[in-house]
């Protein structure tokens, strides 16, 4: 796009823009509810990760005399935010008692932190164990990204299930700007899920992953297509993406793509493999160039079984 080569002074900037925000609808939001500032959510973010991590991100060390201390100041004050910056997403979706269903959501979402907790040393040991250039549990949670992408998500998944509006997607745009990993606060995540390096992995609403996954820098977990209501807008709450059962690990680049999907348990995904069908339990597929996958069954170790293997055609692996 070409734009002129003129200069404007102060005042003919002003009411350009001025006229702009009467003639451009949809980028505006005036004379509506206040939304919950991006700093807010930022700093809740923050102050989450506080919570979860005790003694890991404070500017001094913290002694365990003083942690009921710091544990009530930190409730505190995420209580408050979270009460004002989820009032504000209810009124804007029109919800009734916005203030009671704020207090209730902030309730139940502190009221998750111990099993978040629980779930996420899951994480962190899981890195630990899947990364043999970790050097320590502490160099994984104070430099691993995965651990705040990962930590954010299961926060902000807590609050899309209380069907809160906007917020959940701010604090995983927190982590997502921060690591360069987009999971959407929806996706269904088991235990024990580490993403070796992270940046570039793309996680859609509607994915599911089982225990103990492992996923690669530039993953995708996406959707091959979208419904659409009869005047071409997306119908919504429809199953998009994938499921990944138990001990499935996905190499760098590779994307597996549909609602109908399932990658099974004990799959090995190789990188640049493009996957729009479902593959076995104990399936190991790859990318063999000239736009062939080969799926190809492990060996069963306990079961004596032989290994099978299977090529197929892209093309026809596709459709």
């Amino acid at each position: 796009m070409v734009f002129p080569h003129f200069r404007m002074n102060h005042d003919e900037i002003k009411a350009a823009l001025l006229a702009s925000y009467d003639s451009l609808g949809g980028i505006n939001h005036l004379d509506g509810v206040n939304l919950p500032s991006q700093e807010s959510v930022n700093t809740l973010a923050r102050d989450c990760m506080h919570l979860l991590f005790p003694g890991y991100f404070e500017d001094s060390a913290l002694e365990k005399s003083k942690v009921p201390a710091h544990v009530d100041g930190l409730l505190k004050r995420i209580e408050r935010r979270l009460r004002a910056d989820v009032e504000k997403c209810l009124r804007f979706s029109k919800a009734p008692d916005a203030s009671a269903r704020a207090e209730a959501v902030a309730a139940q979402t502190l009221g998750q932190f111990p099993e978040l907790r629980r779930i996420i040393q899951t994480d962190v040991a899981a890195a630990y164990a899947g990364d043999p250039a970790a050097g320590s549990v502490e160099e994984i949670i104070l430099a691993y990204p995965c651990v705040l992408a990962l930590s954010l998500q299961r926060v902000a998944h807590v609050l899309y299930h209380l069907k809160v509006p906007l917020l959940p997607r701010m604090l995983t745009e927190y982590g997502h700007e921060r690591t360069g990993a987009d999971i959407h606060p929806g996706a269904r995540i088991g235990t024990h899920f580490f993403i070796d390096h992270c940046t570039g992995v793309v996680i859609g609403e509607t994915a599911t992953l089982g225990n103990h996954v492992k996923l690669y820098q530039g993953v995708t977990l996406g959707a091959k297509s979208f419904e659409v209501d009869e005047a071409g807008n997306p119908v919504k709450g429809v199953k998009r993406h994938p499921d990944i059962e138990d001990h499935v690990t996905i190499y760098p680049g590779a994307t597996v793509l549909g609602g109908t999907t399932v990658i099974g348990r004990d799959s090995v995904i190789g990188s640049h493999v493009w996957l729009m069908k479902s593959v076995p339990a104990g399936s190991i597929v790859y990318y063999q160039g000239e736009l062939t996958s080969v799926v190809r069954e492990q060996r069963d170790k306990a079961r004596g079984q032989k290994t099978v293997t299977i090529s197929i055609d892209q093309a026809d692996w596709m459709i």
